[in-house]
């Protein structure tokens, strides 16, 4: 199994009571701890908005991390989860990934899906089309981007997007181009989206669910000639790692507490329980990963709500759950 980090950016109120000056640091301390060793991957969400309530907590903008991210790491690779396609136009989407990648030395990452917040779509002036106009937006931009990074010049006419003689370089440095994450679990479109296009994808909150998504996106890849075993299927899971249950249990509330700052204490008790899902010590973690892998998940992407101000449980997962797991 393969792992990488979520970065605290305050999109999930995870930057809050740090003073602006100082998030920066905060960030890239724990980007420096997963360069260090043994993740594969830091990660940052494309949002503006916080969630789960938009509240004017800093959200720090995922491509401009990106950068900073590339210059000041040597060896992970950068994603996002999931970069919105409609938020920037493609082709120039596309630039600035093949930046990044130059920066990075060949470690850039593209999640890609269609979006969803609508808050922030309206509040930026991108209206919120329907989602099969979304959906035909991605569709129509991977196609333009993976173009771009192919052959450093394009010219495309789609529906929604069209380029001419758009140039492209310095091409990505990664000779394949920078691999896609198609995210999201759509059945119909984004799946089928996933099975042309993907080297990842990322869906589901549970086992059971991951594997059905797992069987639609086997067919789409049998109706579009495509062999399922190379796409790696991925997910992204909340976690708390702690030596004890009871320190588990306190790491919880923790974060019940931690979000009813900002929503109703019924709402907060929810995202408590939705952290227990994969919450326990190192040697429960294990195992509850362990049901993951044996209905092909093999990259998890982590999120610890508490990173920006207690690493031990990072500490802890990565020094004891990882190579229980790892190869």
């Amino acid at each position: 199994m393969r792992f990488g980090l979520f970065v605290p950016q305050g999109w999930r109120h995870d930057l809050v009571d740090i003073a602006p000056a100082d998030q920066w640091q905060t960030m890239l301390s724990v980007a420096e701890l997963a360069d260090a060793g043994p993740w594969e991957s830091i990660w940052v969400y494309d949002h503006f908005h916080t969630v789960p309530v938009p509240s004017e907590q800093a959200t720090h903008e995922a491509w401009t991390l990106m950068a900073g991210f590339a210059a000041a790491t040597t060896r992970v690779r950068l994603g996002q989860m999931c970069t919105c396609m409609a938020y920037r136009n493609p082709m120039y989407l596309a630039k600035v990934a093949a930046t990044v990648d130059a920066i990075s030395g060949g470690r850039t990452e593209m999640g890609i899906g269609a979006g969803w917040y609508e808050h922030e779509w309206r509040a930026y002036g991108y209206g919120f089309p329907s989602a099969g106009t979304r959906i035909a937006m991605l569709d129509e931009g991977v196609q333009l981007m993976r173009a771009a990074w192919r052959d450093g010049v394009v010219s495309f006419a789609g529906e929604h997007y069209q380029v001419d003689g758009a140039i492209c370089r310095p091409t990505p440095l990664q000779p394949a181009g920078i691999p896609l994450w198609i995210a999201g679990g759509g059945e119909r479109k984004t799946l089928r989206i996933a099975a042309q296009y993907a080297a990842y994808t990322n869906f589901a909150d549970s086992p059971d669910e991951f594997a059905a998504k797992s069987e639609i996106l086997r067919g789409h890849c049998e109706a579009v000639g495509r062999d399922f075993g190379e796409i790696v299927r991925t997910t992204n899971l909340n976690t708390v790692c702690a030596p004890t249950e009871a320190e588990v249990e306190q790491r919880l509330d923790w974060i019940r507490d931690h979000y009813a700052a900002f929503v109703p204490i019924e709402r907060a008790e929810k995202i408590r329980v939705a952290f227990s899902h994969m919450a326990g010590t190192p040697e429960q973690l294990v195992e509850k990963l362990r049901v993951w892998e044996s209905v092909g998940m093999s990259y998890a992407i982590h999120y610890f709500a508490e990173a920006a101000y207690d690493r031990s449980g990072i500490e802890l997962f990565a020094r004891e759950v990882i190579p229980a797991l790892a190869g």
